[in-house]
């Protein structure tokens, strides 16, 4: 068996190992997650994707077998590294290649880490929306959160195949996150509302399924004379799922703006996605008061489409992979900043 392919399985067994544990431990209590619970959760999840990031610092090249200068050379051309490679120091370029892909790992990881925050405010408002049970919120997440990895698996692979046989579909992921930041900018202060009876999501599922009229504890299904129907909760966990769809249309171009490697926008974007759910209890109570965080998403996916529009000529002009994160982390920060310092305006 390839290395490539062994930490592929060793990546995807972790991940599911992960869940099981997940699921394990809060699965079968029906509780809130506490404050404490969702720090040691996030802080845990964190502390893995910095280990990650180590791991491929050290032994990234384990990704693509790469044992070889024409090998490295093959896969800096292949995944438009643009590194500078010396083909009399195979040693130097290997270390250079390790280091840019680590780089590549974290700063996909803090932009699909940001832009999970905007979805926490969607998931906010459904679960108010249906009134669910505070105590089920762990459960619909978690179960979200795999339907997520495996879409997102499909996404990824399918949009990394494109960029390789067609590299101008980077100038409509461009474009559409340049478009995207520009309506997320002008909709900033829009009050959302989701109407569950008018929902797209529940209309579809009433047409093709039966769907019990009201909760059943922690079910997603229930047996009455013989028949399985849905339950409301089951229907909040497909309306997340699309949620998420919807929302990976956004972030995952934003990481290929990045890496063109498939497997590290695969990995960055779980590791993100998989401390969603930790993150959302952290932040439900208080996700309100950071109201310039939105404006700080819009600059940030205006940026990274300016940045795939510009192609080959970014790099040139300086902003290179380093230089991106810190621009990055510069947004997320001041609009944090903005959002505790300047309080939102209450209309009479």
């Amino acid at each position: 068996m390839s290395s490539e392919l062994m930490l592929i399985l060793g990546f995807l067994v972790f991940i599911f190992l992960m869940m099981a544990i997940d699921l394990g431990l809060f699965g079968k209590s029906n509780k809130p997650v506490s404050i404490k619970q969702a720090s040691i959760m996030s802080g845990v999840w964190v502390a893995l994707a910095l280990g990650f990031y180590l791991l491929i610092y050290n032994w990234g090249d384990m990704l693509h077998h790469v044992d070889s200068m024409a090998r490295l050379q093959q896969i800096n051309t292949d995944h438009l590294h643009r590194l500078k490679l010396n083909p009399a120091d195979f040693t130097g370029s290997l270390a250079l290649y390790r280091k840019n892909l680590a780089l590549e790992f974290i700063t996909g990881y803090v932009i699909e880490y940001a832009l999970s925050v905007d979805n926490i405010f969607v998931i906010v408002l459904i679960f108010t929306a249906f009134a669910v049970n505070p105590k089920y919120y762990h459960k619909v997440l978690l179960w979200g959160i795999i339907g997520a990895v495996v879409m997102r698996f499909l996404f990824i692979f399918v949009g990394a195949s494109l960029i390789t046989h067609f590299h101008w579909v980077m100038y409509i992921f461009g474009a559409f996150l340049v478009y995207t930041g520009i309506m997320m900018f002008v909709n900033r202060n829009k009050e959302e509302e989701i109407d569950p009876g008018n929902h797209a999501v529940v209309k579809f599922a009433s047409k093709y399924f039966a769907v019990h009229p009201k909760f059943e504890g922690g079910k997603f299904f229930i047996k009455i004379n013989g028949k399985k129907l849905i339950t409301p909760l089951f229907l909040v966990l497909l309306i997340i799922e699309v949620t998420d769809l919807v929302f990976a249309v956004d972030s995952i171009p934003a990481i290929f703006s990045v890496t063109k490697d498939p497997y590290i926008v695969f990995f960055s974007n779980i590791f993100a996605i998989l401390g969603l759910r930790s993150m959302f209890f952290l932040l439900v109570n208080i996700i309100d008061k950071f109201h310039y965080l939105k404006t700080g998403l819009a600059v940030l996916l205006a940026f990274i489409g300016i940045k795939m529009l510009a192609g080959e000529y970014a790099e040139a002009i300086g902003l290179t992979t380093m230089r991106s994160l810190l621009v990055i982390l510069a947004i997320l920060a001041i609009s944090v900043a903005a959002s505790l310092v300047f309080h939102k305006k209450k209309h009479a």
